[in-house]
């Protein structure tokens, strides 16, 4: 049986901490190990500071208007996570430029490296375009 979350935030970045407060909430609740409750969260702050940052870009992004939905639903083989947004389309399996891993640090480019770390730690990544709503799905397994 799977226990349900849900959290909406407005396209505020201060969102960030009242989403982790209530994930590590639902953490303890639901007994997760610190590393997925890690996981979790860093994957969300990610992603939703993606859809902040770069979703919303008609200038305004006002809290009312532009909304990010978070689902999770957490079960004894793994934690899923739909993350809902009405912003421009983007396919972070498609969209986002590779990562340069290889050369140093002060010499990359900026952008990839984050969705490049969601897709490492996330047992499975989907994405789909429904309506004008962008809906990404991910997979993290529950270690025994």
């Amino acid at each position: 049986m799977n226990t349900k979350l849900s959290l909406r935030m407005g396209s505020d970045p201060n969102e960030i901490r009242r989403i982790s407060a209530a994930i590590e909430a639902f953490a303890q609740a639901e007994n997760w190990s610190s590393a997925l409750e890690f996981h979790i969260n860093l994957v969300l702050e990610e992603l939703g500071l993606n859809v902040i940052k770069h979703g919303y870009t008609d200038g305004n992004p006002d809290a009312d208007r532009h909304e990010v939905e978070i689902e999770l639903a957490s079960g004894p083989e793994a934690v899923t996570i739909e993350i809902i947004d009405n912003g421009k389309p983007f396919d972070p399996l498609t969209d986002a430029p590779p990562p340069d891993l290889q050369s140093d640090l002060e010499d990359r480019p900026v952008g990839g490296l984050g969705i490049h770390m969601v897709r490492t730690m996330m047992d499975e990544v989907r994405y789909r375009r429904e309506g004008n709503r962008n809906h990404l799905t991910l997979v993290k397994r529950r270690s025994a």
